[in-house]
């Protein structure tokens, strides 16, 4: 019986998968048909078009250093098929999603994996973005390093390190959970070790930025100029952003201080996670979350928090184990299917936020 059960709530998760993908296509198409646009010109926009220079031209724009390689690495690999770039990019995020989903589904059962795939930003899972591959190899990294299997959790982050610098904040957090993990200090430093591998993966991205750069900083000094990420306190990092999101801030684009919001709430809800994890104890699951709300925090304001939360998988298995362990009951099913409507109805328009070319975070 247990048997059937799991595989009924594992065919649950694909067809959120294929059905929460399916419905941001026909966004997709909607838009397409709407306002005339080409597929290219949907799937394309923001950070995807830095990503395809860079698969194209190598680091050549200004700014451009800010990027990671991994991504736009397979996305030249990509162009040299019949698919190409844009369209090979989507269809590996879209698998990649998946797979993310499925290392959840391993971390804390059906409800953590169907709510990340339900996630408001999960648009950003669809595109040729960094955050499908990232939290695919992410993921199973956590899973299998929970699992004790280190050597395999030491592979999967140097891949998550190799596509964006959220990869230093998992190391960081695997190395507190290795050392807190059962066994003699000689097992927790052998686990420690295989953190080299990926280690040597930023520090060779960092000496590439220096010889490119002649910046110690200049990944740093990129992302200041680029994308206004000025050092600043994180108390006037919060008022910016909170003036940022007052109505009418933004006349001609009023759906930025819609995102704006939505930043607030993500940091809210980082907070929340961080202080959840360190009551239940799970002190390297905190630091996750905590390392990259600070890092957001000494900013000119909050900017990609509401992407960031697509790579917390602390938020996901927490709100997992809260619906694993809610009694069941007819109100139950219909707060959750409320639910439901209301997150594919705030991903449908954040997708069209996206694909009209706003600013969608």
């Amino acid at each position: 019986m247990n048997a059937i059960a799991g595989t009924g709530k594992a065919r649950l998760v694909v067809q959120t998968w294929v059905g929460s993908r399916l419905l941001l296509a026909a966004v997709a198409v909607w838009v397409m048909s709407h306002d005339g646009k080409s597929l290219t010109d949907v799937l394309a926009n923001w950070d995807v078009q830095h990503f395809l220079s860079i698969a194209r031209d190598g680091y050549t724009e200004a700014n451009s250093i800010a990027f990671f390689p991994g991504w736009p690495l397979v996305l030249r690999l990509l162009s040299w098929t019949p698919v190409g770039a844009v369209v090979g990019g989507t269809i590996i995020a879209i698998v990649c999603g998946g797979v993310a989903a499925a290392a959840l589904y391993r971390l804390a059962g059906a409800p953590a994996a169907i709510a990340w795939l339900l996630a408001p930003t999960a648009v950003f899972t669809f595109v040729p973005y960094t955050e499908s591959l990232f939290c695919a190899a992410a993921f199973w990294a956590w899973e299998r390093a929970s699992a004790k299997q280190w050597p395999a959790a030491a592979v999967l982050a140097c891949v998550a390190a190799g596509v964006r610098v959220s990869g230093l904040f998992l190391i960081g957090a695997l190395g507190l959970l290795a050392l807190t993990q059962a066994g003699r200090a000689r097992e927790r430093l052998a686990r420690v070790a295989w953190l080299v591998l990926p280690l040597l993966v930023v520090g060779a991205y960092a000496a590439f930025t220096i010889w490119k750069t002649g910046d110690p900083l200049g990944w740093y000094h990129a992302q200041e100029a680029g994308w206004a990420r000025s050092l600043s306190t994180p108390l006037d990092c919060l008022k910016n952003t909170i003036a940022a999101a007052q109505p009418g801030a933004y006349g001609d684009h009023p759906e930025w201080s819609w995102v704006f919001r939505g930043e607030l709430v993500s940091v809210a809800v980082g907070v929340i996670v961080t202080v959840i994890c360190l009551v239940r104890k799970r002190v390297a699951e905190a630091a996750w979350v905590l390392v990259q709300l600070v890092a957001f925090s000494f900013s000119e304001w909050f900017m990609s928090v509401n992407r960031a939360v697509l790579l917390w998988f602390p938020l996901w298995t927490n709100i997992g184990d809260a619906v694993e362990h809610w009694p069941s009951s007819r109100v139950r099913t219909v707060i959750l299917a409320v639910v439901v409507v209301v997150a594919l109805a705030v991903q449908c328009v954040w997708g069209w936020l996206f694909f009209t070319g706003r600013w969608a975070s």
